[in-house]
């Protein structure tokens, strides 16, 4: 053995001796913002044919023995191909760090290393404090006026689709023409658009008073979404797709916030990096790389390219969301965004794209979006007509703008905007509506997104419209089963007037219950009878059971999911009503309406009005009479939202919006019981925490300032069903609580898995904590206490109690996790006072379903 050694070593001396000496280039490869070693990457030797790749560690080794130029030409998909120098004829150890490219970054994986960061006399915290004290300077709405032409285009798509191969034999299959449709991406991949919006608008900005108005000149929208609300779809997309401004300090985007690179607390968030210098539009630029302390976080990684005078004029970014954060669907993101100067010094975006690959799982090639935003004829010069200002709509869509031919789109179409293939998803749609099972599929998900059936074959012609379909069968306590059955009339009948009402008959009371309303618009409508701005008045007339204490916000009470209850929900009146309502919303927030309204309730033997005399006796009442004048307000600026048939779910939250409401009635007029006055306030917010989640904050106040029978006074909202509702109390009984003043809140904390994306294991389940807190004060003053001053009132049911303003309030609180597969949310909620109550349940588990980002 010895022997063999050493001729070994002899005969590797003498190898070298006659080849001359040997070059070693050995080292590893890293992401140069998440220093994740990369896997597999090429290396080659300029001017040879030795090269090797690198191993599942990002490690390598290479020798030689020719002689060579003293590069090494490293190059990995995604990546920007790098040449690094090495010394010929001796061991070189690297370290290579390579920059992945614009739109086609691979999974960027932020893991903890050893790496030794420091702010502390750090030149690139110094260079980024400067580019952030910087970033208000050149502001273009520093300016007086401000224009510019915006143009927009939002594509979605098949991601990576892949067209079948044709039949042997020759036939052609139902959906071989999906191939004729396939565009190419620059990056070589292969996508089948399935809707694309385009939009050019001309952007009108003043700075004294402040006042933004949008002039949309084209609009053109094709696609799978096109049963679906088109104003809506737009809102809810250029929400998610947010235009970003990286020079604030948060980012809103995939309606969640992330903190800029460039925000206050920069330094305290991201570690940065002075990387190469680099030619930007003939500026030598610094290479300012990001990215945060903790990987979990909701931040970025990325460059900004900064100019290297005192300007520190960021001339260039590119963005990208890593995949480490608790993100659904989202798997990759890029963004690039690019500015230009003006002589004075003001900073222009000229572009702004985002790429995006969604999956619902790994293992699907899922769909993939863009959003390309082009910034073109900038002007600080007034507008040729500043009564463009004194518009009340802030955007105002000509008349011919979803009229627009395709010559116009052509003319005014940037580059970066066409596509490789010219057929166009308008006609791919046409083609696959003559399918018969794609036309099934889409009429189907288009009953089960609206709720309402069309009695037309073609829904854009259908006047009459059944549903909703979620509250043809539903039950409670009182009625047993629930059948009911409406309808209403669409645009199609006419843009003004619109007709709705039900029919419904339950198999416990067997009595017919029902609803007619007419309305009338005094402008017309695109889609639905409420879309925004209502200018409408409506006359309705119902008869139906009233659930005391149980009006749920956000959905109806026919609604089949809130059918199972955790306790009997008989707590119920008979209820005619009449109204007649004017309403009037406007663009800059405010919105009133004015309800003349008389109803009639009935008694029933689950909740009986019982009158109390002037000497102590009891007098069942079969009804009482009340004609009441109502005036309600509200304030709600730059609230968006997506408009459905009848309902309206926000957007956005990041304004405070205000309800206030008061109703009058005077005894014996129009045959009115009881004088009655009651005045409500109501205030809501989302209070962000930058990347740290958000709260929903929900206060009400109000008072009933008369004398008058329980069914008046104020009941809180109890919530009997399973399912998590906003605004109602989740382990209070129906009238369990009566007052006639009252101070509440509701207060939801969703953490954003704050803490359990730090938990080892438990993060990967993407899970999400929320936590509630609400309550109610109240208070029932002696007027309005049957036991103290109980002439003219009726005695409350059993199980009622009067709230006393010197006690303490009524609290529950809630701990839960979101997010569970994607959708489901889960809430442990414990009541906090109160609890020695008979017949009340003291803890419960409730549940939602929600899909977010």
């Amino acid at each position: 053995m010895k022997y063999r050694i050493t001729f070994l070593v002899a005969c590797l001396l003498f190898t070298g001796l006659i080849t001359g000496q040997n070059t070693i280039i050995k080292g590893f490869i890293t992401d140069s913002i998440s220093g994740e070693r990369l896997d597999y990457a090429s290396i080659s030797i300029e001017g040879t044919t030795i090269g090797t790749t690198t191993d599942s560690n990002g490690n390598f080794t290479l020798s030689t023995d020719s002689k060579t130029k003293g590069l090494l030409r490293v190059f990995f998909m995604g990546y920007n191909e790098k040449i690094v120098k090495f010394t010929p004829g001796k061991t070189n150890t690297l370290t290579i760090q390579l920059v992945p490219t614009s739109f086609t970054l691979p999974e960027v994986v932020i893991r903890p290393g050893k790496e030794k960061y420091s702010k502390k006399d750090n030149p690139a915290v110094i260079f980024a404090k400067n580019v952030i004290a910087s970033r208000n300077r050149n502001n273009p709405l520093n300016h007086e006026y401000f224009q510019y032409d915006h143009y927009q285009k939002i594509v979605l798509a098949a991601n990576d689709y892949q067209a079948k191969p044709k039949r042997e034999d020759g036939k052609i299959r139902k959906l071989d023409f999906l191939s004729d449709y396939v565009d190419t991406l620059n990056t070589g991949k292969t996508i089948l658009p399935l809707s694309e919006k385009e939009k050019i608008e001309t952007v009108y900005y003043r700075k004294e008073p402040k006042s933004e108005r949008r002039v949309v000149k084209g609009f053109k929208s094709a696609g799978v979404d096109d049963f679906l609300s088109h104003d809506g779809v737009q809102q809810f997309l250029e929400e998610v797709f947010h235009e970003m401004n990286i020079f604030q300090n948060d980012i809103p985007l995939l309606q969640l916030r992330f903190v800029s690179p460039l925000s206050t607390i920069g330094p305290d968030y991201y570690k940065y990096y002075l990387r190469d210098t680099i030619v930007v539009d003939g500026e030598l630029c610094a290479n300012l790389e990001f990215a945060p302390f903790n990987s979990e976080s909701f931040g970025f990684t990325g460059y900004l390219f900064v100019t290297l005078d005192s300007t520190f004029f960021v001339k260039k970014a590119l963005i990208y969301v890593p995949r480490t954060i608790n993100l659904n669907y989202t798997k990759n993101m890029s963004i690039e965004q690019e500015y230009k100067r003006t002589d004075d010094g003001t900073r222009l975006i000229i572009k702004d794209d985002i790429n995006v690959d969604f999956k619902l799982s790994e293992k699907s090639k899922g769909l993939y979006a863009r959003r390309l935003s082009v910034y073109t004829n900038q002007s600080f010069s007034p507008p040729d007509d500043e009564d463009i200002f004194k518009q009340s709509n802030p955007v105002i869509v000509l008349d011919d703008a979803k009229k627009m031919k395709e010559d116009f789109w052509k003319s005014i179409r940037p580059a970066d905007a066409v596509k490789r293939n010219p057929n166009t998803v308008a006609k791919l749609m046409a083609q696959l509506r003559t399918i018969p099972v794609f036309s099934i599929t889409e009429k189907a998900v288009s009953i089960l997104a609206s709720g309402y059936i069309p009695t037309n074959g073609d829904k854009e012609k259908s006047k009459f419209e059944i549903g909703p379909a979620n509250t043809f069968i539903s039950g409670n306590a009182i009625e047993g089963a629930r059948f009911r059955m409406g309808g209403s009339t669409t645009t199609a009948f006419n843009k003004r007037l619109f007709l709705e009402g039900y029919g419904a008959y339950g198999t416990k009371d067997e009595i017919f219950k029902y609803d007619g309303l007419i309305e009338y618009s005094f402008n017309d409508k695109k889609e639905y009878r409420r879309e925004f701005p209502l200018r409408s008045i409506r006359a309705e007339y119902n008869y139906d059971i009233n659930q005391l204490g149980q009006h749920y916000m956000y959905t109806s009470k026919d609604n089949v999911f809130i059918a199972w209850k955790r306790q009997k929900d008989d707590r119920a009146t008979y209820l005619r009503n009449a109204e007649l309502t004017f309403s009037s919303e406007y663009y800059n927030g405010i919105g009133y309406n004015i309800i003349a309204r008389n109803m009639k309730e009935y008694s029933t033997e689950y909740a009986v009005f019982d009158e109390i005399g002037a000497d102590g006796q009891i007098t069942p009442l079969n009804s009482y009479t009340m004609s009441e004048l109502e005036f309600r307000f509200r304030y709600a600026p730059h609230e968006k939202f997506y408009q459905t048939r009848n309902l309206r779910y926000p957007i956005t939250f990041d304004v405070p919006i205000f309800n206030l409401s008061h109703v009058t009635a005077q005894k014996g007029f129009l045959g009115s019981s009881y004088t009655y006055n009651r005045t409500d306030f109501r205030f809501e917010r989302r209070f962000w925490f930058s990347a740290f989640g958000y709260v929903d904050f929900i206060g009400k106040a109000g008072k009933v300032w008369n004398k008058v029978p329980y069914p008046l006074l104020v009941i809180p909202n109890a919530n009997l069903s399973y399912t998590i509702q906003p605004e109602s109390y989740t382990n209070m009984n129906a009238m369990e609580f009566l007052s006639d003043e009252y101070l509440s809140w509701d207060a939801t904390y969703y953490m954003n898995g704050l803490i359990l994306n730090r938990l080892p294991l438990i993060k990967k389940l993407r899970c999400r904590e929320v936590i509630s807190f609400r309550g109610l004060y109240g208070n029932l003053t002696d007027k309005n206490n049957p036991a103290i001053n109980g002439e003219g009132l009726f005695q409350f049911p059993a199980g009622s109690y009067a709230m006393d303003g010197n006690s303490t309030p009524y609290m529950e609180m809630g701990v839960g996790i979101e997010n569970i597969l994607n959708f489901i949310r889960l809430d442990y909620v414990w009541r906090l006072t109160y609890r020695d109550n008979p017949n009340i349940q003291k803890t419960g588990v409730r549940f939602a379903v929600k899909f977010s980002f």
